[in-house]
């Protein structure tokens, strides 16, 4: 089927496609208790060569940048301990991590979490990680301007391949808290 976005002409229900995904994405579309159906969660081949945000939207297309979002790893300090979230953003922006982040999770200090961390905790490659599938317990901060789109392209785990799913989807995930102005457009 072709995709409701971007030129993809093989999108296929993540349902069909577990096999293309990191085990903790595959489990959360296979245990799929979301607002949408699990059918409606779309996955497309892609080159992982090109699967950095900036390179991909070059060679699909700028306008992607405006429909597809990333999703980093955080970590937040306090009192000696750090705890790990997630937050999810339209590619056109970046995390307000010392704003919005800091103040969401409480934390003196927010940094992005080291790239061994976010790929160890979430079990994903990095350049493919997915809110969906990530570990239990994990807030999950969503900018607001994600749930507001029709349809979202995001990473599937791996750097090969993503998936296309429906803005609003976002707001449904396990521990998610949608926010205003989590990302800051810097396009």
């Amino acid at each position: 089927m072709r995709a409701p976005l971007g030129n993809f002409d093989d999108a296929r229900p993540a349902p069909d496609c577990l096999d293309q995904l990191t085990a903790p994405v595959a489990n959360a579309v296979r245990a799929w208790e979301g607002g949408v159906p699990a059918e409606q969660l779309l996955y497309v081949d892609t080159d992982p060569a090109i699967a950095d945000t900036a390179v991909f939207a070059e060679h699909h297309g700028r306008t992607l940048l405006d429909v597809s979002a990333n999703c980093v790893v955080v970590a937040g300090k306090r009192g000696g301990e750090t705890s790990l979230a997630a937050c999810v953003v339209l590619s056109r922006s970046r995390v307000d991590v010392n704003g919005v982040v800091r103040k969401q999770l409480g934390a003196r200090k927010v940094s992005f979490a080291p790239m061994d961390t976010a790929t160890g905790e979430t079990g994903m490659e990095y350049g493919g990680i997915t809110p969906i599938g990530l570990p239990s317990g994990w807030p999950l901060l969503v900018d607001s301007a994600v749930v507001d789109t029709e349809w979202v392209l995001i990473g599937s785990g791996r750097r090969r391949g993503k998936l296309i799913v429906p803005g609003k989807t976002f707001a449904q995930l396990p521990g998610a808290v949608v926010l205003e102005g989590l990302g800051i457009d810097v396009a």
